[in-house]
């Protein structure tokens, strides 16, 4: 589980009156040692692609972005002169001005004037509903989450100086008429299980023991027959801790015996606004190789605290369903005294 830390997330999309090559974008702000500091923007494109936009200040890793729609298009630093994107009482304060991969200036601002109090909630974005071939399943857990009120909003969306009308919520949220317009201030980014060939990092683990950290990993550990199997993984970080967890406790390959099989559930857990992620896993060893499956089939579980979220979840079922769509699988092989793997996802029907 890799954890990508960043500071916000807001989506603008105008997928209803779209541009010849956008349907919409998508601000973010980082500040730490692992991107840089500054923003980027994504633009989600009508043929699935994204292009990237950004800061001289940051460093980006290419490959993160081959799981975001159809893949990546164009990565492109960008002068973003007076950049800015902020949430107070009043909503998000937000302004972006750049060109484009075919030099046609782009113009992003809100600003929200709402005099009453956001009531936000926790989310599961369907990033990964777009992807064809993806490297990782991306976890896109958004905390403190809500959609720009439509009213004492200004918004304006320009490329090539021509505006764009914004989408709509389609039902009203908290009694309001909302944009689609929407936002996180404490995103929660991380990939799960990136697709790896080569020989696996290994970690010593002294007999008996019942806990095991390692990095930002804290592992539980579960003994029968003096075989080890993982009951639950708790990955650390600055947002709030996402767990691992096996409910029937997940076999270590050292402890393998030839023609061992053995099938489980497992669940991911953030905050708890956020939902849980769940599905089901299988370890088979056959000859010399171990072979793993891992399939969220019961998707996204939400924890909805509004009846407008309850019907929306319901009406858009991408929200729910698109983790059933991704399978894992992995080979392990013993080499000398480690064990080698090559493994990658799929989508299902």
């Amino acid at each position: 589980m890799d954890i990508d830390p960043m500071e916000r997330l807001l989506l603008v999309n105008f997928e209803n009156d779209p541009d010849t090559l956008y349907i919409g974008f998508e601000p973010q702000v980082f500040d730490d040692p692992v991107n840089g500091q500054g923003h980027l923007v994504i633009g989600w494109r009508k043929d699935g692609r994204v292009d990237l936009y950004h800061e001289a200040g940051l460093t980006l890793n290419p490959a993160k972005y081959d799981i975001a729609g159809k893949g990546l298009a164009n990565m492109i630093e960008r002068e973003m002169s007076h950049a800015s994107f902020e949430i107070d009482d009043r909503g998000v304060q937000a302004r972006y001005q750049f060109l484009d991969v075919h030099d046609r200036l782009v113009h992003i601002r809100i600003s929200e004037k709402h005099p009453r109090k956001r009531k936000p909630f926790g989310l599961l974005a369907p990033m990964g509903a777009a992807a064809e071939n993806p490297s990782a399943m991306p976890l896109v857990l958004l905390h403190d989450f809500y959609f720009v009120r439509k009213n004492r909003s200004e918004i304006a969306v320009t490329i090539n100086e021509r505006v764009h009308q914004v989408d709509n919520l389609p039902i009203p949220m908290d009694f309001k008429r909302m944009t689609f317009i929407r936002y996180s201030p404490e995103p929660l980014i991380a990939t799960f299980n990136r697709a790896f060939s080569g020989l696996m990092p290994s970690t010593e683990l002294p007999k008996g023991a019942q806990r095991l950290q390692n990095n930002n990993q804290d592992i539980l550990i579960e003994w029968k027959q003096e075989k080890a199997f993982i009951k639950q993984i708790i990955f650390s970080n600055d947002i709030h801790p996402v767990t691992l967890r096996f409910d029937k406790p997940f076999p270590l390959p050292d402890f393998l015996d030839k023609g061992f099989s053995q099938k489980g559930s497992f669940i991911i857990r953030a905050h708890p606004s956020t939902g849980r992620i769940a599905g089901r896993y299988s370890v088979d060893q056959v000859d010399e190789q171990i072979r793993i499956v891992m399939i969220p089939d019961k998707g996204w579980k939400p924890r909805p605290n509004k009846l407008s979220l309850r019907f929306l979840y319901t009406v858009a079922r991408v929200f729910k369903h698109w983790p059933r769509t991704y399978e894992w699988t992995a080979i392990v092989e013993k080499d000398g005294e480690h064990f080698r793997m090559n493994s990658d996802w799929r989508r299902i029907k």
